[in-house]
C-alpha cells in the first residue's frame, strides 16, 4: 500500500503579492467597553499562540461584479458587533490571569492581489502552500499575545477571479469549534443575512477554577519530566531545520491500516487507527532510545461532556488533550492494537469532572505548559466543516489549518479533510519534522505498514 505524500502544490511556484496598507476593522456599531476575563482553560500557557488558517475559493460567475475583499471587509465589521471582544486587546493581571479589554481597537485586515491563478497551484490544494507568508502576512508588531490584535485576516484576489482568505487567530480566545462558529457568522454576514444562525455566548466563568481549586484527576499531559539529549525538542531557533508536509489517506489507505488489527479487536474509528499509526511511524523516525517515554496527546472537544451541556454558541476553549503514555520499546515492539488501545482509552478520560480538575490545575500550578519531551499532539478537524464556509462564492476548495505545529512546538499535527489530485475524498495529515526525520517518517509509513502486514500474515 502506497501512502501519498508531497501532494501539495509544486514548491517551484513563485508569485508576487501586492498588499495594501494594513487597516483596522472595527465594529459597525458601538459595542460595550468592558473587561472580560478569559476562562482558566483559555489562558493556559499552551494556548498562548497564534494559529494560521486558510480558505481557498474559485471564481463564481454569479458573483460577477462583487469584490470579495470589500464583501468580507464589510461583513467583518458587522460580525464584530456580535463578537466584539475580538476587536479588543488582551491584558494580563495577577497570577498571569488573561482578560480582554473590549476597547474597539479593531481587527487587522489586509487587502491583497496576487499575479497567479488558482490552476497554477496544482490539482491538489493542501498545505504546505507555496509563498504562504505572502498569503498571510505577519504584520510587524502583531505577532504577540498581549496588547496586539486578536485576529488578522488577509483577503488575496487571484488573477482567475478566485481568492484566498488567510486568517490568524489568538488561540486563547477561541478553539476549533469556536473559530468555525466565527467564520460561519462572518460568511452569513457576507451573504447578506440579517441574523446569525448561532448567537455567540461568552460565559467563560463556566470553565473557571472552583473555590477552592482541587485537582481530582490524573493529568499526565502536564507532568514535569526531564528532557534528555535524545528526546530534546528543537526550539524556535531551530525552525530552519524543520519541514512541513501533507500525507494523503484515502479510503483504501484507511482500510489497509484497519486491516492491521485482528478481527476480534472490535470497532475502531478512523481517528484512532490513523493516530496510532502516525504515532508509531513518527516515534520510529525520531530514533529515540528504547527506554524513553513518549506521549500522544489527543485534543478532545469537551462541550458534550457537561451536564447540562455548555450553551450552544460558546466559542471559548473547551478542549483538553489527555495523554497516552508509554515507552518507545512498548510502542514499537507490541502489536499494532497496543497503540490503538492506548488511544481509545485516552479519549474517554475527558469528563465534566476532568475539565473542572483541569481548570483547577491551571490555577494551582500557575497555568503551566503541557509536557514537551517525547510529546506529539493530534487534532482531528475533519468533522468541523471548515470547507463549508461560504462567503457567497460557494464552498471552499480547501479550508482549515495552514500548517502543522503550534507556535514554536513542532509536534502538533492535524487531520484535515481534503481531496487528492484525482479528486478522491480523504484526509491529509499535516505534519512538521526536522528534515532528516521527515525522510525517515515518509519511508516508515510504507515500510512499517509492510512489516506489520507480513507479521500478521
Amino acid at each position: 500500500m502506497a501512502f501519498s505524500q508531497d501532494m501539495a502544490p509544486p514548491p517551484c511556484l513563485i508569485f508576487t503579492v501586492r498588499r495594501h496598507q494594513p487597516e483596522y476593522v472595527t465594529p459597525a456599531k458601538p459595542t460595550p467597553h468592558e473587561i472580560k476575563p478569559l476562562s482558566d482553560i483559555d489562558d493556559q500557557q499552551g494556548l498562548r499562540i497564534q494559529i494560521p488558517f486558510v480558505q481557498i475559493y474559485r471564481n463564481e460567475p454569479s458573483m460577477e461584479g462583487k469584490d470579495p475583499v470589500e464583501v468580507i471587509r464589510q461583513a467583518l465589521a458587522q460580525t464584530l458587533v456580535f463578537y466584539y471582544p475580538f476587536a479588543g486587546r488582551l491584558r494580563e493581571g495577577a497570577d498571569r490571569k488573561l482578560m480582554v479589554d473590549c476597547n474597539e481597537e479593531g481587527v487587522l485586515f489586509v487587502e491583497a492581489d496576487a499575479d497567479v491563478t488558482l490552476e497554477q497551484f496544482g490539482d491538489s490544494l493542501q498545505p504546505p502552500f507555496p509563498c504562504f507568508e505572502e498569503l498571510l502576512n505577519d504584520v510587524p508588531g502583531s505577532e504577540g499575545i498581549l496588547h496586539t490584535p486578536l485576529l488578522l485576516i488577509q483577503v488575496t484576489r487571484l488573477k482567475c477571479g478566485g481568492f484566498i482568505v488567510g486568517m490568524r487567530f489568538n488561540h486563547t480566545m477561541i478553539d476549533g469549534v469556536g473559530i468555525l462558529q466565527f467564520m460561519t457568522a462572518l460568511s452569513e454576514m457576507a451573504r447578506g443575512l440579517d441574523e446569525l444562525s448561532i448567537s455567540p455566548v461568552w460565559d467563560r466563568e463556566l470553565l473557571c477554577a472552583r473555590n477552592p481549586p482541587c485537582i481530582t484527576c490524573n493529568h499526565r499531559e502536564y507532568e514535569e519530566v526531564p528532557s534528555t539529549d535524545s528526546i530534546k525538542v528543537p526550539s524556535s531557533d531551530d525552525n530552519g531545520n524543520l519541514v512541513h508536509k501533507s500525507f494523503f489517506f484515502g479510503p483504501n489507505e484507511i482500510a489497509a491500516i484497519h486491516g492491521l488489527l485482528p478481527t476480534h479487536f472490535g470497532r475502531c474509528t478512523t481517528f484512532e487507527v490513523l493516530t496510532a499509526y502516525v504515532w508509531l511511524c513518527r516515534t520510529k523516525a525520531l530514533q529515540l532510545e528504547s527506554h524513553e517515554v513518549v506521549r500522544m496527546m489527543c485534543i478532545v472537544n469537551a462541550r458534550s461532556k457537561f451536564n447540562p451541556i455548555l450553551p450552544i454558541g460558546y466559542y471559548g476553549n473547551c478542549i483538553a488533550y489527555p495523554a497516552a503514555v508509554t515507552t518507545v520499546h512498548n510502542l514499537s515492539e507490541n502489536p499494532f492494537e497496543y497503540a490503538v488501545e492506548l488511544i481509545k482509552k485516552t479519549k474517554v478520560e475527558v469528563t465534566e469532572e476532568y475539565m473542572h480538575s483541569l481548570a483547577d490545575l491551571m490555577v494551582i500550578k500557575k497555568r503551566p505548559l503541557f509536557t514537551i519531551p517525547g510529546t506529539s499532539i493530534v487534532s482531528d478537524v475533519t468533522r468541523l466543516g471548515y470547507r463549508d464556509v461560504d462567503f457567497g462564492w460557494g464552498k471552499s476548495l480547501y479550508g482549515g489549518q495552514a500548517k502543522a505545529g503550534a507556535g514554536s512546538f513542532f509536534g502538533a499535527h492535524y487531520h484535515v479533510l481534503s481531496k487528492n489530485s484525482r479528486g478522491e475524498d480523504g484526509m491529509v495529515v499535516l505534519i512538521c519534522l526536522p528534515t532528516k526525520v521527515m525522510k525517515r517518517f515518509a519511508k516508515e509509513l510504507v515500510d512499517g505498514f509492510l512489516d506489520r502486514q507480513s507479521k500478521n500474515n
